[in-house]
């Protein structure tokens, strides 16, 4: 019998092995390849933007499909399939050159991503919360850092041994199925059940969840702009490859703690307010990326917005599975499906504002008036609902 110590500890590690896989690299590692792809085969930031957002409408759809009642009993299952696909999907990306290929294994790897954050999710936090350890959640989400910066190191030394943009992606292939294997040997069943055993009920009618979900969809679009686009503005430039890795490394390093160096601020201001301050601190990097130039903008606007964007994307969730504590699922995958919306739009509209003005400055301005929305819409929520937050 496993010990109420180990067990959470456990699936806490392996939740950040997934995310790291899922997210960190499943997703973000089109980042640090993308300059490359769009110098070896000719796209256009729309083209660019256009692969990133059928990646994030494959995530939409994901997380939609995920609030159904179908995977009851099978998360494990789905996760696991979620991780294999990933995987497989990168590589599918190196033996192509075609834009429509590109956007459908995007599609189908956003799909596989989604269901790995929201099954991941449902069953680490529930093992994690019967032991009473919520305070791991920050380990969980630390994954998405974690891959971030090992897709860094990984797409910098394939540069250096002179690898070119296909290979970056069979080596995140190749990471992801090595990553896989924690996952499967230690996630060793789905959630623990709640209650009687029954699908969730339907989300209750809640003003502040209304508020705080039309926010995390707003941040969506906000944050996705830089963090699809930031190795690309360092190419712009001409900081070198082996600078746009450190970029994006220093990115990773500083998500990879996020949530647990907010705690703080959240125990002294509440989830929400906490929310809308690190909006506006991530709005100050992206401005920081493209107004400052040199070593010093996208260096600033990498950390401000690896040190944000983590953390923000989980007291989000935590404050909607909080305000929908009977149907915690359905409120994770509504407010992933809203998320999703707003990385869908974002990509779209920075690559065609790059494509007519010539740089990214005028997406990321509208990214940084996006945050400072949000952060405004957050602070209407109040402190009633914004003291409902665990402390994580």
């Amino acid at each position: 019998m496993e010990s109420h110590t180990a067990s959470p500890v456990r699936y806490a590690f392996a939740g950040m092995i997934a995310m790291a896989v899922a997210m960190g690299i499943g997703r973000f590692v089109y980042t640090p390849i993308l300059p490359g792809m769009m110098e070896g085969l000719g796209l256009s930031a729309s083209d660019a933007g256009s692969i990133a957002s059928a990646n994030y409408l494959g995530y939409l759809v994901g997380a939609i499909a995920a609030a159904f009642g179908w995977a009851h009993r099978r998360e494990r299952a789905v996760m696991l399939t979620g991780l294999v696909a990933n995987a497989v999907l990168a590589v599918a990306m190196a033996c192509t050159t075609s834009l429509t290929a590109f956007l459908l294994i995007r599609f189908a790897a956003g799909i596989a991503s989604a269901f790995v954050l929201v099954f991941s999710v449902t069953i680490v936090f529930s093992h994690l919360s019967a032991a009473g350890r919520d305070d791991l959640q920050g380990l969980h989400f630390g994954g998405v850092g974690l891959g971030i910066a090992l897709s860094a190191l990984l797409v910098g030394g394939l540069h250096m041994v002179g690898a070119g943009w296909a290979a970056g992606w069979i080596g995140a292939g190749i990471v992801s199925l090595v990553g896989f294997l924690p996952a499967l040997l230690l996630i060793r069943e789905g959630p623990l059940a709640a209650g009687n055993g029954k699908s969730e009920p339907r989300l209750p009618r809640s003003l502040p969840l209304a508020k705080i979900t039309v926010a995390y969809g707003i941040f969506g679009f906000g944050y996705i702009i830089t963090a699809t686009f930031l190795v690309a503005i360092v190419r712009q430039g001409e900081g070198g490859p082996l600078f746009e890795a450190v970029v994006w490394l220093v990115t990773g390093l500083a998500g990879w703690p996020s949530v647990y160096l907010w705690q703080p601020v959240v125990r002294r201001l509440g989830g929400m307010k906490t929310f809308a301050l690190g909006c506006v601190v991530e709005g100050i990097g992206v401005v920081a990326s493209v107004k400052l130039g040199g070593y010093a903008g996208p260096l600033i606007g990498g950390v401000l917005l690896g040190g944000t964007f983590i953390a923000l994307t989980t007291i989000g969730l935590v404050a909607g599975r909080t305000l929908a504590a009977q149907s915690p699922r359905r409120a994770l995958a509504v407010m992933t499906a809203f998320f999703g919306t707003g990385q869908v739009v974002g990509p779209i509209v920075a690559g065609f504002l790059a494509d007519r003005t010539g740089s990214f400055t005028i997406a990321s301005m509208a990214a940084a008036i996006a945050l400072l929305a949000c952060a405004l819409i957050a602070l209407s929520v109040g402190d009633g609902a914004a003291k409902r937050l665990p402390e994580h």
